[in-house]
């Protein structure tokens, strides 16, 4: 069964960091693209992030190009996000997932999907 699992949101200070990661399960996560997501309330769904399987390489939405870094552990088939000098702006459920495709492929592509996190930015 395949599964996807966001933990590390919460509430944070404007300024604070989080780390979020995304454990997956019943796939091998060496041959997928990890992207990750975020939605506010209202809002539509935004990529944030991306990194390749084949080379490592990374994207980041300008919004938080800077701030965010994303990382991957193939040997224990986890993803992360690094969240530095957040800001009110990213209060969002941030969601994780994996596409057998490349960082170009759409959101309405991606293969699995977790639940997500919420992410609060707030003093």
């Amino acid at each position: 069964q395949v599964q996807l699992v966001e933990s590390g949101g919460g509430l944070v200070q404007p300024g604070g960091s989080l780390r979020l990661s995304c454990a997956t399960s019943g796939f091998t996560l060496d041959y997928y693209v990890i992207k990750w997501f975020r939605q506010a309330p209202g809002k539509e769904r935004e990529e944030v992030s991306c990194i390749s399987n084949s080379d490592g390489s990374t994207y980041y939405a300008d919004s938080v190009k800077g701030r965010f870094t994303v990382s991957r552990d193939k040997v224990k088939g986890t993803a992360f996000l690094q969240m530095n000098s957040l800001k009110p702006e990213d209060t969002a459920v941030y969601y994780c997932a994996a596409t057998y495709g490349t960082c170009r492929t759409a959101t309405y592509g991606m293969d699995y999907w977790g639940k997500g996190t919420l992410v609060t930015v707030s003093s």
